[in-house]
């Protein structure tokens, strides 16, 4: 049974797919199953394996699909008591422990502009284990030779190939362009899709300008509460290797659950005066 579990943990991982792993750790008396017996439950209610069923399986179903949202693991205990007898037709008297542990594949982050601060995002980000892909439509900067190997380095038309393109809900997006109309471009294509996180470099300027031009086009004002901007966490930085490490950072806090405001005055850069060269 467990076989099935972890080849359907591998699948659900190559598919971006993020999934709960439910493990008996502890038995003592009496139980269905015994330790290390294995249900993996998927977003959307699917359930693969079985932990002995009954009522405590049904919590730690639900203690599993919460745990993917929060992404934070929980240990369940359990008193196999009389009524959970009567309610399986099952005789036990013991005590079980259960861990449920939220699973994700290896984040994605999408570097939008492959200038400088793009450069040394992508390449912070590779090194704190993100997998790093880098979308510029200027082959002079989005080149393999630029960035080295294990960056996924694309030359297109930026609004171009995110239409083409289906991102998982799990990914991070970066937008750090060469300028104002290509970060409106390619906000315009992003903003309305399912993403872990979307950031959007510049001052509190340009990025009003962009909001406001978003909203004049019909887009609802509840889709800009979830982008992150000005990027970054407030580290004072001020080249592009700072800013980069400040992004980076961010990406980080988003990961492990640590920002989820991202209108937060605490946590996001207020830049209001020019930007490194990106």
């Amino acid at each position: 049974m467990n076989q099935e579990v972890f080849a359907a943990l591998n699948e659900a991982l190559q598919r971006g797919e993020e999934v709960a792993l439910v493990t008996i750790v502890s038995s003592v008396g009496s139980t269905p199953q015994r330790v290390g017996a294995k249900m993996l439950v998927y977003a959307d209610g699917r359930t693969v394996g079985t932990i002995g069923g009954g009522c405590y399986e049904n919590e730690a179903f639900w203690k599993a699909r919460e745990a993917i949202k929060t992404r934070k693991p929980v240990t369940l205990k359990f008193e196999l008591n009389d009524d959970f007898a009567q309610e399986t037709g099952l005789i036990c008297g013991g005590q079980m422990e259960v861990f449920v542990e939220p699973i994700e594949p290896s984040p994605e982050v999408y570097v939008f502009g492959a200038g400088h601060v793009g450069y040394h995002v992508a390449k912070t980000a590779q090194e704190v284990g993100f997998h790093v892909h880098v979308i510029d439509d200027r082959e002079k900067f989005a080149s393999t030779e630029r960035f080295g190997d294990g960056i996924d380095v694309i030359v297109d038309h930026i609004p171009t190939w995110i239409e083409e393109h289906q991102l998982p809900p799990t990914a991070y997006a970066v937008i750090v362009t060469r300028g104002h109309t290509y970060d409106l471009e390619t906000m315009r294509a992003l903003v309305t899709r399912p993403l872990r996180y979307l950031g959007l470099i510049g001052s509190k300027a340009k990025i009003k300008r962009i909001f406001d031009a978003l909203l004049e086009e019909g887009l609802p004002a509840d889709a800009l509460k979830g982008i992150h901007a000005p990027i970054g966490l407030d580290i004072g930085a001020i080249t592009p290797q700072e800013i980069a490490v400040s992004i980076v950072a961010e990406l980080i806090a988003v990961k492990h659950g640590k920002v989820t405001d991202p209108n937060a005055p605490a946590i996001s850069m207020r830049w209001d005066g020019a930007l490194a060269k990106r």
